[in-house]
């Protein structure tokens, strides 16, 4: 359940437009991930007041993303990432609650380590066979309709932090779930944070609030964690540290027995 003090102080922020934020560019970026637990978010969420605006789209701060995973039917997506494989991609149809608007995303991570995402809009059908579907797979991705199924679904709320003066961004994303029609996890306690920024430093901007709070980065991948949670069965060696560690956050013990089947 999210923290009460939390919708209160996402209204403490200026807000920023999504207009706005796009007009920041950053030419060259850095990414790094963190993890904490939902108890800690508070405090970082009031020391980033002063220096952070929120972005507001259609009135919500708090906005809603589902997504739709596509993969092989041998997990083949999931199985790259896990091994470690460069020129990888990643698939999936997103919803975007406030906006009620659907893309079919394809990301791709190249020899070099860079990520580049290309999208096109679909209807709220998530249909992948239509016509624009199958030439936007083709273009961008070694995939055709008929070698993909959903594999799981995700759903979380995130709110986006916008620093101008250091050019950072932060998005920070609350109450991680997944499903895949006849199983269900639910992580409530979990907070995810990206923090994108021109240099990554943990002496100024977010950077130092985390430090300050004792959060060290860690990676973690929305999709490859939902498909060890969701088919425990799977090859997962390579994210036993990962997901260990989510169980450490939990101080309610409510994820001992969905993350125990798996360590």
């Amino acid at each position: 359940m999210m923290t009460p003090v939390i919708p209160d102080l996402l209204g403490a922020f200026s807000p920023i437009s999504l207009t706005e934020m796009d007009s920041v560019k950053l030419m060259t970026r850095s990414d790094e991930k963190y993890l904490c637990h939902i108890d800690q978010l508070p405090q970082l969420l009031k020391k980033a007041i002063p220096d952070f605006n929120i972005l507001e789209n259609h009135g919500q701060r708090l906005l809603g993303y589902e997504s739709m995973y596509l993969d092989t039917p041998e997990h083949e997506m999931y199985l790259m990432h896990h091994n470690g494989r460069l020129n990888r991609y990643k698939i999936r149809i997103r919803e975007y609650t406030a906006s009620h608007e659907f893309f079919l995303e394809i990301k791709f991570k190249d020899n070099h380590r860079e990520t580049t995402k290309k999208r096109i809009p679909v209807g709220p059908d998530r249909d992948y066979f239509s016509q624009e579907s199958r030439a936007f797979l083709k273009q961008f991705s070694r995939y055709s309709p008929e070698m993909l199924e959903p594999k799981l679904f995700s759903s979380f709320q995130r709110m986006t932090l916008v620093n101008n003066d250091i050019q950072e961004r932060i998005t920070i994303d609350l109450q991680p779930s997944w499903f895949n029609g006849s199983k269900r996890i639910e992580l409530p306690q979990i907070v995810i944070m990206e923090v994108k920024s021109a240099k990554t430093s943990n002496t100024r901007g977010f950077g130092l609030l985390l430090r300050d709070a004792r959060v060290l980065p860690r990676r973690l991948s929305k999709y490859c964690t939902g498909t060890i949670l969701l088919y425990p069965a799977i090859k997962h060696n390579r994210f036993k540290a990962k997901m260990l560690h989510l169980k450490k956050l939990d101080k309610t013990l409510q994820y001992a027995e969905p993350i125990s089947a798996i360590l």
